[in-house]
């Protein structure tokens, strides 16, 4: 799909791959409106976006709310007059081990990365159908293909985001709406920092197993910059690609999971 010109709404935009995302977008001449949560931040980005001669619209929303999330493609609409590029972005984690993730984690971990794509898809596929022309993008994660311990909550909502978006490719192929899964490995953002937005009275219970702030750390040092990311993401819907894998390991772990599903063996996980 050609970009320049074209509308995008892009989810989770005020940080990590949404920001990078929004930037990107803006380079490739998309009119580009920015939704995240933290209305300062959000604000802030696109500030500097147009600033830098962009064409930007922030709105502050929460996903997790399908009343939004249908609000702001009614804003998106009414200030550019349509969305070619949804990408359905904003997502939370947060480790802790199954056995202890408290009945509210689970609640808000599924409202954001799940139920808060599928908002996005009821609000915005239809509309893109009607035009004839779009494409959305589902950030789920290699966590959503390959597992790892003290991230039940997590992975679950991830394997749904990869599953719900290949069931939105067959129903979409031929009505000119593409989709691409997006797969990171790791990259460069606040995913696990992101219980700073948690509702007031979601009662975390016991912290998690491990430091936050080291994991943060050693992030820094050895995940991807969020702009590859984009980079890679703005070919797909370019290519009109599905899959978007920003780490050749993945696919060697997916075999590796293949392997131990038809060996009936209990998956060896992420190593």
């Amino acid at each position: 799909m050609e970009l320049q010109g074209r509308v995008a709404v892009v989810t989770g935009a005020a940080s990590g791959i949404g920001r990078a995302l929004s930037e990107r977008c803006v380079a490739e001449g998309m009119s580009v409106v920015l939704a995240d949560i933290e209305g300062d931040k959000v604000r802030g980005v696109a500030d500097e976006l147009a600033a830098a001669g962009g064409t930007v619209h922030a709105v502050e929303m929460d996903v997790a709310d399908s009343d939004q999330v249908e609000a702001l493609r009614d804003e998106a609409v009414a200030t550019y007059g349509a969305v070619h590029l949804l990408a359905n972005n904003a997502g939370v984690g947060s480790p802790r081990p199954n056995v202890s993730t408290s009945p509210a984690l689970w609640r808000w971990i599924t409202e954001v990365n799940l139920l808060g794509v599928a908002y996005g898809v009821s609000a915005f596929a239809p509309l893109m159908v009607e035009q004839g022309e779009g494409h959305i993008v589902n950030t789920a994660s290699e966590a959503g293909l390959t597992p790892s311990p003290l991230l039940g909550a997590y992975h679950a909502t991830k394997y749904a985001v990869v599953g719900l978006s290949e069931s939105l490719a067959l129903e979409l192929n031929g009505t000119g709406v593409g989709v691409s899964c997006l797969c990171p490995e790791l990259v460069d953002t606040l995913v696990f920092e992101s219980t700073r937005n948690a509702p007031a009275d979601l009662g975390l219970g016991d912290p998690p197993p491990v430091d936050i702030h080291q994991v943060e750390q050693w992030m820094q040092t050895v995940a991807m910059d969020p702009a590859d990311v984009a980079a890679q993401v703005v070919y797909a819907v370019k290519a009109g690609r599905f899959w978007v894998l920003t780490h050749q390991s993945t696919l060697d772990r997916v075999k590796r999971r293949n392997a131990d599903l038809e060996a009936g063996r209990v998956p060896r996980g992420v190593r």
